[in-house]
């Protein structure tokens, strides 16, 4: 068994089919979001018919799916609808909580399992888990310590000064930068766990990096696995703004061993699904630098949008691969490929008065590709879509990618 689910229930989802009361094949999803959104398209395009829960009447994937019930994540009749309606079901973003996805799984096979995901929304269990696997991974996280009550924070500040300078992180619910607060010394350690609301935290000490990295990693019911190489990602504010997809944009010898730490991972945990598994590149002295696991997400991912368009096969297609128990190809990248992510700011000027961007001059440029994801009201710092750029060689795809950048005033463009 797995999640409550029989192995013996686990036979493939083919597209196109019918279940025993002649419903077609359907698939469904937790959550509305963008990456729900692609998850529907890439469902939809092979032949099933695709269901999203999600309480948000205007969700972006809701709005494109056959059936959007919209309820609360753990609302019991919307889940008996989901499970009624699906065949099999996923999730597309780590904060579904996690319960719901156990009441799903007694009925339906769900992947990635409640389990996994429950690990992903605690920092805590998170690092445990890396931990735990390093010897078989090869690569293990920054040195932390746990906060979660007043005399840990104590000794920390008496026994553990060389965590500081650190990064102080909620254990749940932190992402784009959120929950967190960086500290200099024992001193600041109080006041910020007090700003955080004294909850359960990780301290993590702060290590000098030279880069972010991601690995996509898809993992089958039967343990066949298969991945992405590296993309090389830069952020802003805590927020991805920049991919780099092409070979040359990490050394050889760390991608290869990034790659290898997270389909160690994702066995590990016995993952069936898509994982994305964050590293931090640190400089150790050495001439590339070592890895260490940062983070990692029980979905597609937002650096592996270009997957979408210098891929044979993209993240998306290989969520429903895998959940489906279909077979997974192995992908293949046909071009060298940049990601910029498109947040809110893009649609307002200096002032902060409304525009348009300037979509016929970024769209004239050759090899770009415009994803925008149908929410209604653009504000800072929400993902509003993102632009791929693709192109027969990186220099090409380079300096198209910093004229659009340009184009539309984004940040970053000393990294492209």
């Amino acid at each position: 068994m797995k999640d409550g689910i029989h192995v013996a229930a686990m036979t493939p989802v083919f597209p196109g089919s019918e279940d025993a009361a002649g419903q077609p094949a359907t698939l469904g999803v937790m959550g509305g979001g963008q990456l729900g959104r692609m998850f529907v398209h890439a469902a939809q395009r092979l032949g099933y018919f695709t269901a999203v829960l999600d309480p948000d009447a205007q969700s972006p994937a809701g709005r494109v799916s056959h059936h959007h019930i919209q309820t609360d994540y753990n609302d019991p009749a919307g889940l008996s609808q989901l499970a009624q309606l699906c065949q099999a079901i996923t999730t597309e973003f780590e904060n579904v909580p996690a319960q719901a996805l156990h009441v799903l799984a007694q009925t339906r096979p769900v992947a990635p399992g409640a389990a996994v995901v429950g690990i992903a929304q605690n920092r805590i269990e998170e690092k445990a888990h890396f931990a735990a696997c390093a010897d078989l991974s090869g690569v293990s996280c920054a040195p932390y310590a746990v906060i979660e009550t007043p005399a840990q924070l104590q000794a920390i500040q008496e026994d553990q000064a060389d965590l500081l300078p650190g990064i102080l992180k909620t254990a749940r619910m932190g992402y784009d930068g959120k929950g967190q607060i960086r500290i200099k010394n024992a001193g600041e350690l109080a006041a910020a766990w007090m700003e955080l609301g004294s909850v359960a935290c990780v301290l993590e000490k702060m290590l000098p990096l030279t880069a972010e990295c991601s690995v996509l990693v898809a993992r089958g019911w039967d343990g066949q696995v298969v991945s992405f190489a590296p993309q090389r990602n830069v952020h802003v504010d805590g927020i991805l703004a920049v991919t780099h997809a092409y070979e040359g944009n990490m050394p050889s010898a760390l991608a290869t061993r990034a790659r290898e730490a997270a389909v160690s991972i994702a066995h590990h945990l016995s993952y069936v699904g898509v994982l994305c598994v964050e590293f931090f590149v640190v400089d150790d002295g050495s001439p590339h630098g070592s890895l260490v696991v940062n983070e990692m997400a029980p979905r597609p991912h937002n650096s592996g949008h270009y997957t979408l368009d210098a891929c044979d096969a993209s993240q998306f297609d290989l969520q429903v691969h895998a959940m489906a128990g279909l077979p997974l190809p192995s992908p293949r990248q046909h071009s060298p490929a940049i990601m910029l992510n498109l947040l809110g700011e893009v649609w307002f000027d200096a002032r902060g008065q409304r525009r348009e961007p300037d979509w016929t001059a970024v769209l004239s440029l050759p090899g770009t590709h415009l994803h925008l994801y149908g929410k209604l009201q653009a504000r800072a710092g929400r993902k509003m879509g993102h632009l791929t750029i693709t192109g027969p060689d990186v220099a090409s795809v380079k300096a198209v990618a910093r004229h659009a950048a340009g184009l539309l005033g984004l940040p970053g463009l000393d990294a492209i």
